[in-house]
């Protein structure tokens, strides 16, 4: 679906970056079917090398292009579309918002519901094309819909879900990078105390942490089916994790999921 599409993204910045690295390894696309856009051309000409092609101009991104990603910050997003809307073209373009707290109907408002308009929200582990990108859309069109999962699918993994989870699928997904950034923070903090140099305690808990998500991922059971393996009669491990949960472990995560939720939706 994807090969003869040409995609424009309107803003490469860290995010922005992250999709175009990942469409670039992505062998159903032509390095010269991608277009970038962006005020500092400086940052991203190294692109151009590639055979991506670099420019200034968003018209001439929107008009040569099937698919206009907007990898623009949020406050800006709506301004932009409006200054441009009328190079974009019902029949002919697929929009894909990234910009994070602002809804599909807002969008929408800019072309009066007549754009086939997508929401993605990938996190930064597009870097490394590990991301989950969550999507929804006013598109009923199973071509479409395919053609915006194979870009994202670029960068790792998708999930098209209702609107109304978008701001939820922000705090799980985006935010929650960083949740299991300070998870692997802590374990190596420990690690350390316990004995070993930092270099090697990042080591074990890396690849541990990489090796959980695996489990589950390729086993497809619940976590706890997992624990259970590893947790003995009178263990070390179960005298942990009670400890932590003496301390409000699950608890305090689950609080700080809800509070960056009601964050977001304020």
């Amino acid at each position: 679906m994807i090969k003869d599409k040409k995609i424009a993204i309107i803003g490469c910045g860290n995010l922005g970056s992250s999709i175009l690295n990942g469409l670039l390894k992505n062998k159903n696309i032509e390095n010269s079917n991608l277009l970038v856009s962006d005020r500092n051309t400086q940052q991203i000409q190294h692109y151009s090398e590639q055979g991506v092609q670099i420019s200034t101009d968003n018209a001439k991104a929107i008009n040569e292009s099937d698919v206009i990603i907007v990898a623009l910050k949020p406050y800006n997003i709506i301004k932009v579309l409006q200054e441009f809307k009328e190079s974009f073209q019902p029949e002919k373009h697929i929009l894909v918002s990234l910009a994070s707290g602002i809804s599909l109907p807002e969008v929408e408002q800019v072309f009066n519901n007549k754009m086939p308009i997508y929401r993605a929200m990938p996190n930064t582990a597009a870097h490394v094309g590990l991301s989950i990108t969550c999507i929804s859309t006013n598109c009923e069109a199973e071509e479409k819909n395919t053609v915006v999962g194979e870009c994202f699918e670029s960068i790792g993994e998708t999930a098209f879900i209702k609107e109304e989870l978008m701001d939820a699928a922000t705090v799980l997904g985006a935010c929650g990078i960083a949740y299991a950034l300070r998870f692997i923070r802590a374990m190596v903090q420990g690690g350390i105390q316990i004995g070993f140099d930092a270099k090697t305690a990042n080591q074990i808990v890396t690849q541990t942490v990489k090796g959980a998500a695996e489990l589950l991922i390729k086993g497809g059971q619940h976590p706890e089916h997992e624990i259970d393996k590893v947790t003995t009669p009178k263990g070390c491990t179960i005298a942990g994790l009670n400890e932590m949960e003496h301390n409000g472990f699950s608890s305090s995560l689950i609080k700080g999921i809800n509070q960056s939720y009601k964050q977001i939706i304020e």
